[in-house]
């Protein structure tokens, strides 16, 4: 288990959360891939998408696997310019853990969930790093990231 996957699994231990941190044998940095690698159907995963807002504040937008995160929506929703998506370098100094890989808890920011996301159960999320899922409960994810219920997607 690398540095990224493993920094995520003590983050579980240490909130006691019930999430399930599924490393794996293959890349799953695409959502069709990290399905195939659970079993699962591509709806039951979701992408975090990380934006940069104007004042510098890191927003993750949650979305399910088909779904496509609007700037416009993240604008209207917290009332600000359109925000930028950040890049892999930010991405990986702002959550601690590279693009492809990360989850959708753990670190400091603005978490946006699409209420596609609340129709499921579970949900598989990043889980570290591009050869690792997560799989949580929905209840637990907003819980734990204390995330806003709001239509994000395109």
């Amino acid at each position: 288990m690398d540095q990224y996957a493993q920094k995520l699994t003590n983050y579980l231990i240490d909130n006691q959360l019930t999430a399930v941190h599924l490393p794996l044998e293959r890349s799953c940095h695409s959502v069709q891939e990290a399905a195939e690698a659970v079993q699962a159907s591509p709806e039951d995963l979701v992408k975090n998408i990380c934006m940069i807002d104007h004042t510098d504040r890191l927003i993750v937008v949650i979305v399910k696997g088909e779904d496509r995160a609007s700037t416009t929506r993240v604008a209207k929703a917290l009332d600000m310019e359109k925000p930028r998506l950040a890049t892999e370098e930010e991405i990986l100094e702002r959550t601690g853990y590279p693009a492809g890989g990360v989850p959708s808890l753990g670190f400091m920011a603005t978490f946006l969930v699409d209420p596609r996301v609340t129709e499921k159960k579970y949900v598989y999320t990043g889980g570290g790093s591009p050869n690792a899922l997560t799989k949580i409960s929905v209840e637990e994810l907003l819980q734990t990231n204390k995330g806003m219920v709001i239509r994000v997607r395109k």
